[in-house]
């Protein structure tokens, strides 16, 4: 079995003892059921990570050594910005989750005339810590060393004048295809609308801000089928699909 993998937020140095919180004790404690001198991995998404040994597993605390760095990253050449607009439920969640395994840099949720999830009260708080969770637990999964970036809710007319880099949005009547274009500095930046797409006005927008309609086929795709087709087309036209292999990740527990 692969040797587990945590994101904790705390300075990470060899031969520190990290307490970890109440989440990920509880992860370790009751799902993983790891004793003490269990292998473990921790990164806090600067780059690297840390072999590390189970020092303690009680009711009050699981406590972690971290032992030995491991100089490994898996992330791609190209830098890639999602504009994500905004769906409903476990549609959303799903394009969090796989954004992130697909090597996605910088996620911003965006709110769009058609989306249909509305925020009262305390919901947009809660809802973005709830996709940044996910974000997080991706991470760990797909062995990145680097927690890419999940912004605040933005309107999508504000968000599309301060992006940089190759910047397209998704568009089933668009003439232009990805491999028509090619990257600016080795930045896309990728624009995906909710259910129902982008209004007239929208598109009018985002062109004026520079953003190029491509079309991926010629079936119109659902908001999370678009949005990691477009992620993979641009990971094998300009970034790290079809590369050679990297670096491995520490040996499997038997």
């Amino acid at each position: 079995m692969r040797i587990s993998r945590l994101y904790t937020p705390v300075h990470l140095a060899a031969g520190k003892h990290i307490e970890l919180d109440d989440d990920n004790g509880h992860y370790v404690r009751t799902v993983l059921r790891l004793k003490k001198d269990a292998e473990i991995i921790l990164f806090n998404g600067a780059g690297g990570e840390y072999l590390c040994t189970v020092a303690e597993v009680s009711r009050k605390a699981v406590l972690i050594l971290a032992n030995q760095w491991l100089d490994r990253s898996v992330e791609s050449p190209l830098l890639v910005t999602l504009g994500l607009g905004i769906s409903r439920g476990d549609r959303m969640d799903l394009s969090v989750q796989k954004a992130v395994e697909l090597g996605v840099n910088h996620i911003t949720p965006l709110l769009t005339e058609r989306c249909v999830v509305q925020f009262k009260g305390e919901k947009k708080p809660q809802r973005l810590l709830h996709w940044q969770k996910i974000a997080q637990h991706a991470a760990e999964q797909s062995g990145r060393t680097t927690l890419p970036e999940l912004t605040e809710i933005a309107q999508l007319q504000q968000w599309v004048g301060q992006q940089q880099g190759l910047k397209v949005f998704l568009d089933p009547y668009a003439t232009s295809t990805l491999a028509d274009l090619s990257p600016e500095d080795g930045h896309v930046t990728l624009l995906t609308g909710p259910e129902g797409g982008f209004s007239g006005q929208e598109r009018d927008v985002a062109k004026a801000a520079g953003f190029i309609p491509v079309r991926m086929g010629s079936r119109i795709l659902r908001t999370e089928t678009a949005s990691l087709a477009a992620l993979a087309a641009v990971q094998m036209l300009w970034g790290d699909f079809g590369t050679q292999m990297p670096p491995a990740l520490p040996p499997q527990e038997d």
